[in-house]
């Protein structure tokens, strides 16, 4: 089976991702989705919601098999984070 390939630079990808994002959801979620993952076609404006990236995005994907799935964590700007800024040590 071949994987879906992107139809979109990653600017593209990006802009409009948030700008579904910012638009058409955020304003129908609450305070406690906020470390939830959001997988978005940014070709539908279709979009799951989960704690876990996968579950959300095979959900997605049942309903739109050929999606264009922009990620991004509902609280945050980017889906992960990587370093350690901002963790707690044990020192």
């Amino acid at each position: 089976m071949a994987g879906i390939r992107p139809r979109y630079s990653k600017e593209e990808f990006a802009k409009r991702g948030d700008a579904l994002f910012d638009k058409a959801i955020r304003p129908h979620l609450k305070n406690e989705d906020d470390d939830d993952f959001v997988a978005i076609d940014i070709e539908t404006g279709a979009y799951e919601i989960d704690a876990d990236e996968m579950a959300a995005c095979a959900r997605l994907r049942a309903r739109v098999p050929d999606a264009q799935i922009w990620i991004r964590r509902v609280g945050s700007r980017f889906a992960h984070r990587f370093g350690g800024a901002g963790r707690p040590t044990n020192k």
